[in-house]
């Protein structure tokens, strides 16, 4: 059982801030003034670090006046968590069986 976790959206979720960023909108959806405020980052960061978890499919928009509010796509989470626990399932498997390859 052969198992690959999407490199690209780990690299998307590695920096620390938009980790930060995530965390946050796992727990409400949010404008960039909020984000601002919880974060500390300058709004052009933000936005730059905002725009790439757009368009990772990681964040959905929503205006609202004229307010912009993001919203975190549980579902992009839960294959990336699912990815993870089909590679730990597989290390699992293969810690039992003591698979290793010979060397030469």
């Amino acid at each position: 059982m052969m198992t690959s976790v999407d490199t690209d959206l780990m690299r998307v979720l590695a920096d620390p801030l938009r980790l930060q960023i995530i965390t946050l909108l796992a727990r409400e959806t949010l404008c960039s003034t909020h984000l601002i405020e919880e974060t500390g980052a300058k709004q052009t960061n933000l936005s730059n670090h905002l725009k790439v978890l757009r368009e990772a499919g990681v964040v959905e928009t929503e205006p609202c006046g004229r307010f912009t509010y993001y919203r975190l796509k549980s579902d992009v989470i839960a294959t990336l968590a699912g990815q993870f626990a089909d590679l730990a399932e597989t290390a699992r498997v293969t810690a039992e069986n003591n698979v290793k390859r010979s060397c030469p």
